[in-house]
């Protein structure tokens, strides 16, 4: 079954349970810094934190961009970052400026 043959809501739900697993992924792997996530993907938890609140807001839901990384993270950005980010490398910061103009236009990195 294509894309195409499913109804709005069955596709939304599909979606909503796809975002979930990815989330719940990027939250068992900790070792994964962000930086290389922009550096090979684009995005990393921070892009999905500003998706999220983008939908929010275009939905008129109040939300904070605490609340919106604890959606992500699953604890406060403060916290997870304490326990699990670790300082980029002089490599990994020269990559991450080299791929700014493919980073997410949610990111704020890319100026195009």
């Amino acid at each position: 079954m294509s894309d195409q043959n499913l109804d709005e809501r069955t596709r939304i739900e599909l979606e909503a349970a796809a975002f979930r697993g990815l989330v719940a992924h990027l939250r068992k792997r900790t070792d994964v810094q962000n930086i290389d996530l922009m550096n090979l993907a684009g995005f990393c938890r921070n892009c999905l934190s500003k998706w999220y609140l983008a939908a929010a807001k275009e939905r008129g839901i109040p939300m904070s961009d605490d609340e919106a990384r604890l959606a992500i993270y699953g604890m406060p950005f403060a916290d997870w970052k304490a326990q699990y980010q670790k300082d980029a490398s002089a490599e990994q910061k020269q990559r991450f400026e080299d791929t700014k103009p493919m980073h997410a236009e949610i990111s704020g990195h890319n100026t195009r």
